[in-house]
């Protein structure tokens, strides 16, 4: 088990210990190092629940593949590529403080935790090349993905991921490809962060501890804390707690009695990876691979077919496969989370999403009730050679889909990351997943400015964040800081290993 360390009354109090939390928590330290930072994690040990390398798909989201980043078209045809720029200039912050993190000394070898994949959109049928043929055209337009590649050559795409085209019945199929793509462990990111902000003056980090109140003093927070090896209960205050506790979150909001919180819900859906480890397949694959949602499918389920680098060993990854559960965490969940979590004044927004969301309902059902074979189907729309024994089922994290009122008819919020935080600026809570991880720097720094401002009011501050994060006030966007882009891209990338 995780050694725990304690320091009362802090100025900062971070609840998970999952990427969010570790990005915060480091930022914060390296901003002010007087700073004092409490961390309470639930398991035993540390980035064990959506950090965890085997609950999420590791890949470093860029758009550079992620046909959901780019669904529709505009009124003169094109697809609208903007928010696939948008989260491509995030990663690129995670990437530059992971970087500086590495010349720092806060993380260790960057080998353990981000590996150089390309990345890879495939698709198949006349219409969905002819969609693609147009991404492409969008995105290659822009400095960040000049370098992305368009081809329907079945030659060129056997070259690219040779599982792809291995016994694939003739018809129209075409893919785009980018060699900047990454794979990423999100959990080894979080425990070498931790374990630095853990050696730190003033700074604890406990696992093992569960969060299980928190109460406003006018100041800031109260929070119980019951340790769960000896079910020892303690207090503890803080100037300032942030929730980044994944599916936890909810219920700690809904204790928080914030504005925020109120007639706030969530909705969990459990995830599974198809895996093959059998070395003679693995060799064969080093992309990762994204499509088209299937038909039957929300966008929360765009399948991918992903080269995974774990502990040093690489293993291909299907999915992901959905299935039903009321648990809000993986590993330290009860059934009665969802039941829970319903209040009066969420009751009726529940229902009306539900209404409103047969198709996911319906989907959930198919997900829970299908055979291998079901899953092996899937899987050849991507890999027509697959073969069963290759393969094999795993369970994989959970997602809370944050439900709020103002959902509407529109319901649960498939995409995105949202901070909530009170109008005292002594609370923020996240929600929400996909693309969280991979911008999660990006995140972490809207919660400084918004709740630290003071750390970035003199030029001293600014500096330290500067030298973190160089682009953190250039909009690398636009066209004219193309050169700029360039130069903190390969300082990043060199520092990383990536280059």
């Amino acid at each position: 088990m995780q050694p725990s360390t304690h320091v009362a009354h802090p100025d900062v109090v971070l609840v998970g210990s999952g990427i969010m939390s570790a990005n915060l928590g480091a930022l914060l330290k390296r901003l002010d190092p007087g700073l004092s930072i409490q961390v309470y994690e639930v398991t035993d040990e540390l980035a064990q629940e959506s950090s965890h390398g085997w609950n999420n798909a590791g890949t470093g989201h860029a758009g550079i593949c992620e046909l959901s980043y780019t669904p529709s078209r505009d009124p003169d045809g094109t697809v609208n590529v903007a928010k696939a720029i948008g989260i491509f200039e995030q990663f690129e912050q995670s990437k530059q403080f992971w970087g500086h993190a590495v010349a720092s000394g806060m993380l260790a070898n960057p080998r353990d935790f981000i590996n150089p994949v390309a990345h890879l959109s495939f698709v198949h049928g006349t219409e969905q090349v002819e969609f693609l043929r147009d991404r492409h055209a969008g995105l290659a337009a822009h400095p960040f993905f000049r370098e992305m590649v368009y081809t329907t050559d079945r030659a060129t795409i056997a070259a690219w991921a040779p599982l792809l085209v291995a016994g694939r019945a003739p018809g129209p199929i075409a893919a785009t490809k980018m060699d900047t793509g990454t794979d990423v462990n999100f959990g080894a990111i979080a425990r070498g962060l931790l374990g630095w902000l853990a050696r730190q003056d003033r700074c604890g980090v406990a696992a093992g501890h569960r969060v299980v109140d928190l109460r406003p003093d006018g100041t800031g927070w109260d929070l119980a804390i019951r340790d769960l090896a000896t079910g020892e209960l303690r207090e503890n205050r803080a100037k300032f707690v942030f929730v980044g506790a994944g599916g936890g979150s909810l219920h700690l909001l809904q204790k928080s009695g914030i504005a925020a919180s109120k007639g706030l819900g969530g909705f969990p859906i459990g995830g599974q990876w198809l895996v093959c480890e059998n070395p003679a397949i693995v060799a064969q694959h080093q992309a990762k691979v994204y499509g088209q949602a299937l038909a039957t499918a929300p966008t929360m389920a765009v399948p991918h077919l992903d080269t995974r680098v774990l502990d040093g060993k690489k293993t291909l990854l299907f999915g992901p496969f959905a299935a039903w559960t009321t648990k809000f965490l993986h590993r330290q969940g009860s059934w009665t989370d969802l039941p829970r979590s319903v209040k009066p004044d969420n009751l009726g927004t529940l229902l009306k999403i539900g209404a409103s969301n047969l198709g996911l309902v319906r989907y959930l059902i198919q997900q829970g009730t299908q055979s291998m074979a079901d899953r092996m189907e899937v899987l050849r729309i991507f890999y027509p050679a697959a073969q069963p024994a290759d393969w094999k089922l795993i369970d994989a994290g959970i997602r809370v889909q944050a439900i709020k009122k103002t959902d509407g008819e529109a319901g649960i919020v498939h995409y995105g990351t949202e901070v909530i935080t009170n109008p005292e600026r002594t609370l923020s809570a996240l929600l929400g997943a996909s693309p969280g991880a991979s911008v999660s720097v990006n995140i972490v720094l809207e919660v400084v400015k918004q709740c630290f401002p003071q750390l970035l009011a003199s030029a001293e501050g600014r500096a330290r964040l500067k030298e973190m994060i160089p682009g953190y006030d250039v909009d690398l966007k636009r066209p004219e800081n193309a050169d700029y882009f360039r130069t903190v891209q390969q300082r990043a990338n060199s520092l990383l290993q990536l280059a």
